[in-house]
């Protein structure tokens, strides 16, 4: 009986590797890996785009219209010149 269940798995093995062959074999399967592999790239290329274009949305409505400048373009800083109170002196 064991040795009737080994033909018969053996046979089953045969089947299988005759209709993986048919089907295309290994050859289909490395394109079909190939044309996956190329979607996703496509998909994370797309998903990096458009990440790319909300950050840059993101950043000009943080930061406002004006481009950063360089330090050395920047107007220098005012300091307002503190007013005295009038002295006894100024007084009529």
């Amino acid at each position: 009986m064991d040795v009737f269940t080994l033909l018969v798995a053996i046979v089953a093995l045969v089947i299988a590797i005759m209709a993986f062959q048919r089907t295309g074999g290994i050859h289909d399967l490395r394109r079909q890996m190939d044309d996956l592999s190329s979607k996703s790239e496509h998909a994370a290329k797309g998903a990096r785009d458009m990440t790319a274009d909300a950050l840059s949305r993101l950043e000009t409505f943080i930061r406002g219209q004006q481009a950063p400048s360089s330090p050395e373009e920047e107007p220098p800083i005012e300091t307002p010149t503190p007013t005295q109170p009038p002295t006894r002196e100024d007084k009529p």
